[in-house]
């Protein structure tokens, strides 16, 4: 038994040390500027919104015309019908041409279709941008949530850890007691496993740490192996301006700052506009075109520049009214399409405003409920440190049993527990009530 539990020691001295973590210092503002560009989703909107700029570019040029050049060198081998000079003249030969044209066209009517196309693609790329800074407000969230309960869980580790240190303390008083004739053996072995339950405690609240902070690693998309190490925050928090506000004027302020709700208002514009396009293909399209051709064929002997500037060239130039009798209701499809997709985004838009309302309310309810807490815990925190210090001093001079010093200590544990986990949820509160209102500083 003694060689296995030596070559388990020999393996792990030299596997962990070459497995060794790397870590990164990071502040809250390192988080934020790092999830902001690595976060999958942000990203995804960003390129989304290069998009939509490209679209509403593609509408405004729409209004000027479309203009192409188009050129052909091929050859011809067998009968060629050619009139040259007045004449037709059929010959079996080969023949080389080159041909080139300039076609422009110029909508001068289509029932408003540009200008619907324009003004949809304009609010859809506005939209696109309230929804990217949404996105950014999102990531700051998501990185706060997680600095915040990391920042805890250090906190937490910490108190178990003092706490396993003072009852080791307590363990070696007692051993002294009972040595001299002042304390049962009882009380020592209930110390014993005390002690042995302090240190699996020590040992959930480690796990619980590393975990949080491997996945806050792969939330800011760190190097494999790479653990970050956070710096502390200042959680001395001031009353919030909030506070003196009513729920109907946090409603007002949520209205004016979220900027979803404000892209999502733009969205059901823009889908309005696009109905508006569908039902252009009802009505008569006019359109202006100019053509411009030639060509040069090696079948005639004179020179390139002549034939090709100066003999061959064509123009023709003029309008075309395209009148729509029968598309196979492929038009009603379209108009049918887009009402569907303006009532589906204008249901959207009611369920924000509903659930803007609900999570207004709840957030800030929940800030007074945790300024509340923390005030609450403070007082538990102080009374549990003076009862401690009282039973520890009594249990000393033999007047309390080791039950009523165990209690004790649990409690005062638990009041420091309570206490920083209230701190951390007061300060985390005011972040979500500020996500809330939409308020929230990139």
């Amino acid at each position: 038994m003694k060689k296995i539990v030596f070559i388990l020691f020999a393996v792990a001295w030299i596997v962990f040390p070459a497995n060794s973590q790397d870590t990164l210092l990071v502040s809250f503002q390192d988080a934020v500027e790092i999830g902001l560009g690595q976060n999958q989703a942000f990203q995804m909107r960003k390129n989304e919104q290069h998009i939509l700029k490209r679209e509403r570019q593609a509408a405004t040029l729409g209004h000027l015309p479309k203009v192409n050049i188009n050129n052909n060198l091929f050859r011809q081998m067998g009968q060629q019908y050619q009139q040259l000079e007045g004449q037709l003249v059929v010959t079996n030969v080969t023949n080389d041409l080159l041909t080139t044209g300039l076609n422009a066209n110029l909508p001068i009517f289509n029932s408003g279709r540009r200008l619907f196309t324009t003004r949809a693609t304009r609010q859809f790329e506005e939209a696109g941008h309230l929804n990217l800074h949404r996105a950014s407000q999102d990531v700051v969230f998501d990185v706060a949530q997680q600095y915040l309960q990391i920042l805890l869980d250090q906190e937490l580790y910490r108190i178990a850890v003092q706490n396993l240190e003072n009852q080791k303390q307590q363990l070696r008083q007692i051993e002294g007691f009972v040595e001299a004739g002042l304390r049962t053996l009882s009380d020592q072995y209930n110390q014993q496993s005390e002690v042995a339950r302090l240190t699996t405690v020590v040992l959930d609240a480690e796990i619980q740490l590393e975990t949080d902070l491997w996945q806050f690693a792969e939330t800011l998309q760190l190097d494999p192996n790479t653990l970050p190490q956070l710096l502390p925050l200042d959680l001395e928090t001031v009353p919030s301006e909030f506070l003196d506000l009513g729920l109907e004027e946090l409603y007002d302020l949520a209205v004016h700052n979220r900027r979803d709700f404000r892209a999502q208002k733009m969205i059901v514009a823009g889908q309005k506009d696009m109905i508006s396009v569908a039902r252009s293909f009802y009505y008569p399209q006019i359109n202006g075109f100019f053509n411009y051709n030639t060509f040069f064929t090696s079948l005639d002997e004179r020179n390139f520049r002549d034939q090709y500037m100066v003999i061959y060239p064509q123009r023709t130039f003029g309008f075309s009214i395209t009148i729509p009798v029968f598309n196979n209701f492929e038009n009603r499809v379209a108009v049918a399409r887009s009402k569907v997709e303006h009532n589906n985004q204008e249901l959207e838009l009611v369920a924000i405003e509903r659930r803007l309302t609900q999570e207004t309310k709840l957030a800030y309810e929940n800030y007074r409920a945790a300024i509340k807490r923390e005030e609450a815990t403070k007082v538990q925190l102080e009374a549990a440190e003076v009862a401690q210090q009282v039973i520890e001093e009594r249990f000393r001079l033999g007047v309390s049993n080791f039950v009523d010093l165990a209690q004790a200590n649990q409690q005062l544990v638990t009041a420091q527990s309570d206490h920083a986990q209230a701190k951390y949820t007061h300060y985390f509160q005011e972040v979500i009530l500020r996500y809330t209102l939409g308020v929230l500083e990139i």
